[in-house]
């Protein structure tokens, strides 16, 4: 096969390879584009910037890898009176100085204006302590003068709107905190306290995760963001900030006595009982929380009592103890009691 025959093979290949790189990568981008934990969904605008830099820059890069390999092949195959263009001196200038030197002076401000308008401190932002744990997370609403101070455990609720101040630090190893859909992540580390900022833009529930290998149980360790419309977030901490109710009926006091009774307490605080454990997640309100176990199970009395009964087995490594040596009605008492608790 002759150079000239070579090089309309070559053309062929490369239209056809274009077009198929064109709708695999438009394939991908959609198959991620939305969900409860996608960065290419953003909910807030700091996530919204960092989106389009990435799309932006994964475009252009694509693009400049195309274009130079596509003249790779041609200098190689072309005829040579055809490809001899590339070896002047304006194609030396213009495309391998001049055309570099634009794009990067583009992208860099860019790039530099982004991460400036990025996780910036808002006036008036709501202040939110996690803690990361081995393995599930401590989530804390300081006293802002209206409400009082509460914790709460695998689950952020926030308002629609208002700028969120989250604190974030370790009780044993690093952690590191990421909410995809809101932006950025951030270390947690042991004796050390940092800062992100993020504002949802619009109500629904999103899913974070820990992004650092943490132990045995790391891919099981995540967390609900649920962004609400302000008024009903007020109602929610409103509510959150109350003690536990008590019990209806006597199947639930039979529980509450039960968990007194069995030592959970010590581990565990509700508040307005006598219980006021600090090791484990506070479980004033774990009845109204969308799951249990960070992000393992939906929250309902037939998950409850097989976490309080299989600890061990559904999560090995985790630092609460199974009790299976509860028969079925105490246990059924008991995550009854759990259920209640709303």
């Amino acid at each position: 096969m002759n150079l000239e025959a070579r090089w309309h093979t070559l053309h062929g290949w490369l239209g056809t390879f274009a077009k198929r790189a064109a709708a695999l990568f438009c394939m991908l981008s959609l198959i991620g584009c939305s969900g409860v934990q996608s960065a290419l969904d953003p909910a807030g605008g700091d996530a919204s910037r960092i989106y389009w830099l990435t799309v932006i820059m994964t475009v252009g890069g694509t693009l400049i890898f195309l274009g130079v390999t596509s003249l790779l092949l041609y200098a190689i195959f072309a005829p040579p009176e055809r490809r001899a263009w590339l070896g002047t001196r304006g194609t030396i200038v213009y495309g391998g100085l001049a055309f570099p030197i634009v794009t990067l002076s583009a992208l860099l401000p860019y790039g530099l204006i982004v991460m400036r308008d990025t996780d910036v401190p808002q006036e008036g932002a709501l202040p939110i302590e996690v803690i990361g744990e081995q393995y599930w997370w401590r989530v804390r609403y300081p006293a802002d003068g209206r409400q009082t101070e509460f914790s709460t455990a695998n689950e952020i609720v926030v308002p629609v709107g208002r700028s969120i101040a989250v604190s974030v630090t370790s009780a044993d190893v690093i952690h590191s905190f990421w909410i995809p859909n809101f932006g950025g992540k951030i270390d947690m580390i042991p004796g050390r306290i940092n800062r992100i900022n993020f504002t949802a833009e619009r109500p629904g529930v999103y899913r974070g995760v820990c992004a650092e290998f943490c132990g045995d149980q790391h891919a099981r360790m995540a967390f609900d963001v649920i962004a609400l419309e302000p008024e009903a977030f007020e109602a929610w901490r409103t509510e959150q900030a109350k003690p536990a109710r008590e019990p209806e009926i006597p199947l639930l006091a039979r529980g509450r006595e039960l968990f007194r009774v069995g030592g959970c307490g010590s581990c565990h605080a509700v508040r307005g009982t006598e219980a006021s454990g600090q090791f484990g997640p506070d479980l004033t309100h774990v009845g109204s929380r969308r799951t249990i176990g960070a992000g393992q199970f939906p929250n309902n009395i037939g998950t409850l009592a097989g976490w309080i009964a299989n600890t061990q087995h559904i999560k090995p490594g985790v630092r609460m103890p199974s009790y299976g040596s509860l028969s079925g009605e105490d246990l059924r008492a008991l995550a009854g009691y759990m259920e209640s608790l709303k």
